[in-house]
């Protein structure tokens, strides 16, 4: 499981290549994604310093992407914020896991550690902007069906 920072990165991300290159505010991102803001801000600030978004203060400022959204995988969002589910860690302590030292759970913690890899490597922050563009739409279109089916019946 990867961590809340990274889940928020992700979330953010996501929101940021949705806006196509638009510089989008710390506020409308965290609004958009439910996280909280100053946290989010610390995110975005590690994003930044790890070469992953750009930041402008002032009129027209905001957070857009350093590369293409295809061009950034999971696994740099993770590693950039140094997140648990991308170290070496044996599962069953702080050691570091390796066949010279295969634990009970080596042998199923290798194969779990490599798909998550495999996933956080193979998808990428476009694939979230598609996830949360799709999403915004259905609970749009949703917000319409329900203001639509609380309006009384009209009377003949």
């Amino acid at each position: 499981m990867l961590s809340q920072a990274s889940g928020y990165a992700i979330s953010a991300m996501g929101h940021i290549a949705a806006a196509g290159g638009k510089p989008v505010l710390i506020k409308e991102i965290a609004d958009a994604a439910a996280i909280p803001g100053p946290y989010l801000g610390k995110i975005i600030n590690a994003l930044a310093k790890r070469g992953l978004v750009n930041t402008q203060r002032g009129v027209g400022g905001g957070v857009t992407l350093a590369r293409p959204a295809t061009e950034i995988c999971l696994k740099d969002v993770c590693i950039s914020l140094d997140d648990p589910a991308c170290k070496t860690f044996c599962m069953l302590g702080t050691a570091e896991c390796s066949d010279a030292r295969a634990c009970p759970a080596h042998k199923f913690w290798t194969q779990h550690r490599t798909k998550l890899y495999s996933f956080l490597e193979s998808t990428s922050v476009a694939d979230i902007a598609a996830f949360e563009s799709r999403r915004r739409w259905r609970a749009e279109v949703d917000a319409i069906a329900t203001e639509g089916s609380s309006d009384p019946a009209p009377t003949a």
